[in-house]
């Protein structure tokens, strides 16, 4: 079983998409869903969903590791031309997973309490992020 879900951004930050996954599972067995976000310049997190406080220091801090192409401790960058957060994304998205495994009993993912899933923004500007999904051995 698979989709795609779509999920719409308004610049950088975490956007939580574990009620979408959720109701997708619903009526399902067992095995494993995979996730996976179809860009280059976006993440998927599994991260805490109950203070928000967590998510804005994530976002502050890989804003701090890794700051926009146009401060100077990047002016090593060469990749700028899509301007001064593109490569800046890329960085962060190869630190950060592009894809999930999570497995799923009685067609509900075996999350922790304050487990959610997110699609983590790293461009300025608003984006469709697409996330395919596949259920297997349910």
């Amino acid at each position: 079983m698979e989709t795609v879900f779509t999920v719409q951004t308004r610049g950088p930050g975490l956007y939580e998409i574990t009620s979408q996954v959720s109701r997708w599972l619903s009526g399902q067995g067992g095995g494993v869903v995979t996730l996976m976000i179809r860009h280059t310049s976006a993440s998927l997190l599994i991260q805490e969903n109950a203070d928000p406080d967590v998510q804005t220091d994530l976002r502050a801090y890989f804003e701090r590791l890794v700051p926009p192409a146009d401060d100077p401790a990047m002016s090593y960058l060469t990749h700028v031309q899509e301007g001064p957060d593109d490569m800046p994304a890329h960085i962060k998205a190869a630190m950060m997973p592009v894809s999930l495994s999570i497995p799923v009993s009685g067609g509900r993912m075996m999350l922790g309490t304050w487990q959610g899933i997110y699609v983590v923004e790293h461009r300025r500007r608003a984006h469709s992020r697409q996330v395919a999904a596949a259920l297997i051995g349910g």
